[in-house]
C-alpha cells in the first residue's frame, strides 16, 4: 500500500508541473491508473517470487506463501489490476498508457527475473521505478521531452541510494531468498563509496532546472537552494553510512531518501506556483 501511494504521489507531482490548466478528471484517472499499474507489477512479482518470499522474514508473511491467496486468485487480480491500469491510463492519452505498460514489462519480465542472477537487477529497475514522476508530465502534455526526462533522471538516480540502503540492512534476509541487490554483492566499503557518489549524483541533477535549460520545467534559485539543503541531509546519512557501515545507518539513509524524494517533489509543485 505505502508503495502504490508512494507513486501516485509521484505521477500526480508530475501532473502538477506539467499541467497548464489542471483536470481534476485527468488527476483522479492518472491517481487511479497509476495505481493499478503499480498494484499489477506487485502481483505479478509476488507471483514469481512466491517460493523465495516464503524463505525470507520479510515477505514469508505475504498472501500466497502464507497460504492465504492461491496463485489463479492473484493471477487474475493483476491481470484485472493490468487491464483497468491501461485503460485508465489510455482514457487520458495513449503515450500515459505506453509509459505505464513499459513499467510493468520491465519490472516484471526483467527485473523481477535478474534479481537473483545479477546485482544488475537495481539499475534495470530503477527504469520502470522513475517512470511514475514523468508520468505525470506526459498525462499532462501528451508528449515525452526534456522536462518528463529530467524528472526521469531525479528519480533514477534517487533510486540507487534508496535501495541499496535497504539492500544494506536487509542483506542476511535477502541472502536466504538469494538475491543480489547490492552492486559488490556484500555491505562493504566499496558499496558504502557507491552509495555516497549515487547521493551526490541525485542532489546535482535534482537542482539542473534552475539552469534554465530543461524547457518549461523551471526551478527558481530560492527552490533549488531548498533541493540542495534538503539533499546533504541525505548525503550526510550517506556519509554517515560509508563511516559506521552499520544495519542502523543504513536504515537511516533509507529513511532520509524518502524524506528527499517526498520533499522535493512537494517543492517543485511549490515552486511553481508560488514562483
Amino acid at each position: 500500500m505505502g508503495l502504490s501511494l508512494s507513486v501516485v504521489f509521484s505521477s500526480v507531482a508530475g501532473y502538477f508541473l506539467g499541467a497548464e490548466t489542471i483536470s481534476i478528471t485527468t488527476l483522479v484517472l492518472l491517481a487511479f491508473g497509476g495505481y493499478f499499474m503499480v498494484g499489477a507489477s506487485n502481483a505479478y512479482n509476488q507471483i514469481i517470487e512466491r517460493d523465495l518470499d516464503a524463505l525470507m522474514d520479510r515477505t514469508k508473511n505475504r498472501p500466497i506463501p502464507a497460504g492465504r491467496m492461491s496463485v489463479n486468485t492473484a493471477f487474475v487480480i493483476a491481470t484485472l489490476f493490468t487491464i483497468l491500469g491501461l485503460v485508465t491510463l489510455y482514457i487520458i492519452n495513449p503515450k500515459t498508457a505506453m509509459y505505464g505498460a513499459i513499467s510493468i514489462f520491465l519490472y516484471t519480465c526483467v527485473y523481477t527475473p535478474l534479481k537473483t542472477k545479477t546485482s544488475l537487477a537495481v539499475f534495470v529497475g530503477a527504469f520502470p521505478g522513475a517512470i511514475p514522476f514523468m508520468l505525470g508530465w506526459v498525462a499532462a502534455r501528451n508528449s515525452f521531452g526534456i522536462e518528463p526526462g529530467t524528472l526521469f533522471a531525479v528519480q533514477f538516480f534517487w533510486q540507487f541510494p534508496h535501495f541499496w540502503a535497504i539492500g544494506w540492512f536487509l542483506h542476511e534476509d535477502y541472502k536466504k531468498g538469494g538475491f543480489h541487490m547490492l552492486p559488490t554483492g556484500k555491505p562493504d566499503k566499496g558499496t558504502a563509496v557507491q552509495i555516497v557518489m549515487y547521493s551526490i549524483w541525485t542532489v546535482l541533477v535534482s537542482i539542473i532546472p534552475v539552469f534554465g535549460f530543461t524547457g518549461d520545467l523551471k526551478l527558481s534559485i530560492v527552490g533549488a537552494v531548498f533541493v540542495f539543503l534538503i539533499g546533504l541531509v541525505m548525503v550526510f546519512y550517506a556519509g554517515r553510512l560509508f563511516k559506521e557501515r552499520s544495519i542502523k545507518a543504513a536504515k537511516q539513509l533509507m529513511l532520509s531518501s524518502v524524506f528527499y524524494i517526498t520533499l522535493l517533489q512537494i517543492i517543485y509543485v511549490a515552486d511553481k506556483f508560488l514562483r
